[in-house]
């Protein structure tokens, strides 16, 4: 309920906003935009027409775009289409007030070319700082870390660092963390910021600093800072080189999006497509993102048909086994895929560790080999019954139960070798595993019906 009232207070807004919008009146808009949380801001920014926008780049600074644009949530190839409604020069000054992680996000979303145009342009102090970190390589620690941050020195007073802490809290994107560091700026000690304001004012900063400290290497890969992050409960992580100089900070916002982003990463690839679809994407964009794996698939399912026909001679001569065969297989897919599940989960999340990955072998073989027998048991019996033939049944379901077992430990075994291979286990996607699963299932079930086709009436 609070939900829906919310929902119309915002509609209301957003309709008083484009009727001043529409009349020109830059007074009214200004007071009630400004109102607005930057989300709220953004997601009204968003939703209007392109020729509305051009009167709301008249009516903000380029400041104030900054801090929308930070709070802004659209696909890659959109940024070109609303930078280009802008005038170049208003689109820099906008991204050297933005803080600089946020800049090169997006930066990185345009054409090389164009990106280089607008840091020429930009402050050379601003330009500089989003320079360095568009060195660093896509999905590190580096990529994603912010300049912004508050570091002071472990020989002063709290007195010194609460002045220091004052001066500079407008440009730092969090404060919440205040970082200590020596004389050749390496990272010695952090400290909260309530623990800087219950100090009395003349304690030396080395006495009440933490010198054990949680950080992340530069070139450490952004899943592994996040899991970091969650594990240690922080708003913030410091970002040291090789040699501990601190190079930046990772706030918890931007952890949000990598949590995001790497969960649609790997959910587009267990759904067998190269990234989640948009609702509003074209039928050919959305075609293109789901071909390559279809393709591959065909392939893989060609395979299958082919195996079917290399057992004609047998379903020839016993025409019932062809009803099982999509039995079988679904089970086969089905058993696979929540194995698989529970591996890419364990090791996303990082809960497998060396130690356990056996027990997680042998916990999924257990399963495979108690599933597998029940619903074995309750087919052979269910098929005795239907056709009246006890080897039938015994035959589909010592197949099914054959096939649980194998199903169930490829579907564990699968990601866990990619994984050893140092590639994404989430490529071993659904649509992958059930495939495969089903040229295992063929193999077992006509292999055997093959082999007892003397015993079958």
């Amino acid at each position: 309920m609070a939900d829906q009232e919310k929902e119309r207070q915002l509609q209301i807004e957003n309709e008083m906003l484009l009727d001043a919008l529409q009349s020109e009146d830059i007074d009214r808009f200004r007071e009630e935009f400004m109102k607005l949380h930057p989300y709220d801001k953004a997601q009204f920014y968003t939703s209007i027409d392109p020729e509305i926008r051009m009167m709301v780049y008249r009516y903000l600074s380029p400041e104030e775009m900054a801090a929308l644009f930070e709070n802004i949530e659209i696909e890659e190839e959109d940024y070109e289409l609303l930078l280009a409604e802008m005038d170049p020069s208003y689109v820099a000054e906008m991204l050297s007030h933005m803080y600089a992680d946020d800049a090169v996000d997006v930066l990185n979303e345009l054409d090389k070319d164009q990106a280089v145009s607008y840091l020429t342009i930009m402050d050379n102090e601003a330009a500089q700082e989003i320079k360095e970190l568009l060195h660093y390589a896509e999905y590190t620690a580096g990529s994603i870390m912010t300049t912004e941050y508050i570091a002071i020195s472990a020989n002063q007073t709290v007195r010194s660092a609460m002045y220091i802490l004052k001066k500079e809290a407008p440009q730092a994107e969090t404060i919440y963390y205040i970082y200590v560091v020596d004389e050749d700026n390496k990272l010695v000690g952090v400290m909260s910021l309530r623990d800087l304001i219950i100090a009395d004012d003349e304690v030396m900063i080395s006495e009440i600093m933490h010198d054990r400290i949680v950080s992340a290497s530069v070139s450490e890969d952004q899943e592994e800072v996040a899991r970091k992050m969650r594990d240690y409960n922080l708003l913030a992580m410091p970002v040291v080189d090789f040699q501990n100089h601190l190079m930046g900070i990772i706030t918890v916002d931007d952890i949000m999006d990598v949590m995001e982003e790497e969960a649609s990463d790997d959910y587009s690839k267990l759904a067998g497509i190269t990234d989640l679809d948009r609702v509003d994407r074209n039928p050919v964009g959305a075609a293109k993102k789901r071909l390559p794996w279809l393709v591959v698939l065909l392939f893989l399912g060609m395979m299958t048909a082919s195996l079917i026909g290399k057992f004609e001679e047998t379903l020839s001569q016993k025409a019932i086994l062809a009803v099982f065969i999509p039995l079988i297989a679904g089970m086969a897919g089905n058993t696979g895929t929540q194995a698989l599940a529970v591996a890419v989960r364990g090791i996303a999340t990082g809960d497998l560790e060396e130690e356990s990955k056996w027990k997680l072998i042998i916990r999924e073989a257990g399963t495979g080999l108690i599933t597998g027998a029940t619903c074995g048991l309750l087919v052979t019996l269910v098929v005795f019954f239907w056709k009246h033939d006890i080897v039938l049944g015994a035959l589909v379901g010592v197949s099914i139960f054959a096939t649980l077992i194998v199903a169930t430990l490829a579907g564990s075994l699968v990601p866990l070798f990619m994984h050893k291979m140092k590639i994404d286990p989430a490529v071993a996607s659904g649509p992958f595993i059930t495939t495969i699963n089903d040229i295992i299932s063929i193999l077992i079930y006509f292999g055997m019906a093959t082999l007892f086709m003397s015993y079958l009436s």
